[in-house]
């Protein structure tokens, strides 16, 4: 096992370089800093796998053409997936891990850019279980008045410009909460802080449509990709308040935590048959991916 100062001190991936994570790579006139303008994606790894990488690279590509990024000719799925795998390697942390691939543009103001080719960062952390895991004990979650989350041709990305989230995830830690859940500008439910918002109710599964604000998450397109597939009953909507309060249901995904059950939103409790069967059937099946 590796000790937390090994951990500290890991390589990354900055350009097809790898480097010590201490190293300076940006200085004060790059736009990522200044103007959060770029994005990231985050994936996990089992057993030197990337799982569900297709949709990965399909959202990074797609991210990059919609923030009008000039892609060279180099930087394919292919060439990602050899620094991932890479630098996981050099950092010894095969078995399981969180990646995070961090692209941006580099220097310039608001209306003069030195260049339009993206800037990238590889990063990855062991993460403490190998495989997807049934939480049994559930999440208390409550909801995030204090931003919105805005509805918009940019809002399914996962771009640099985190502050709701960011402000959401602090207030659950202040609150004692696992997370919390971000309504956009109508009032109705959008996200949680890190991962999509699903409810069971009257027997239908039902998640915020991507035009509710919602992040295009690849575990969420997986999971609406497997009940179409089974026939299952499902739709994409506007899930309000009183949709989160009066569900039999509510679940969270991400591609790091896979799925995970609420338990409590506020003082309202849940139960988890149906989220436990999905989970059994369609995320469990992964971990041998």
């Amino acid at each position: 096992m590796q000790t937390t100062n090994e951990i500290n001190n890991k390589f990354i991936c900055f350009n097809g370089l790898f480097i010590s994570n201490k190293t300076a790579i940006v200085d004060a006139s790059n736009r990522g800093l200044k103007y959060g303008d770029g994005f990231f994606e985050t994936l996990r790894i089992i057993n030197n796998k990337i799982v569900l990488k297709e949709f990965h690279f399909n959202r990074l590509f797609d991210a990059l053409q919609s923030l009008h990024f000039e892609q060279p000719n180099f930087l394919t799925s292919d060439f990602l997936e050899e620094k991932i795998l890479n630098l996981i390697q050099k950092n010894n942390f095969t078995t399981a891990a969180k990646v995070r691939i961090n692209i941006f543009r580099g220097n310039g103001n608001l209306f003069e850019i030195e260049n339009n080719y993206p800037n990238y960062i590889i990063e990855a952390e062991p993460l403490p279980n190998q495989f997807y895991e049934w939480d049994k004990t559930g999440l208390k979650v409550d909801f995030f008045i204090d931003a919105k989350k805005v509805c918009d041709n940019f809002s399914h990305l996962k771009t640099n410009n985190f502050l709701p989230y960011s402000m959401a995830a602090f207030w659950a830690k202040k609150n004692n909460l696992h997370s919390a859940i971000i309504l956009n500008q109508h009032n109705c439910v959008a996200d949680s802080a890190i991962a999509n918002v699903w409810v069971i109710k009257n027997g239908e599964i039902q998640t915020p449509a991507l035009t509710q604000g919602c992040i295009d998450g690849v575990m969420r397109k997986y999971l609406i990709k497997c009940f179409k597939e089974e026939g299952l009953p499902f739709k994409e909507t506007a899930l309000t308040i009183e949709d989160i309060v009066q569900a039999q249901e509510v679940f969270l995904t991400n591609v790091i935590k896979g799925i995970s059950w609420v338990k409590f939103c506020g003082k309202t409790e849940y139960t988890n048959t149906t989220t436990q069967f999905i989970y059994s059937k369609f995320v469990h099946t992964l971990n041998s991916y």
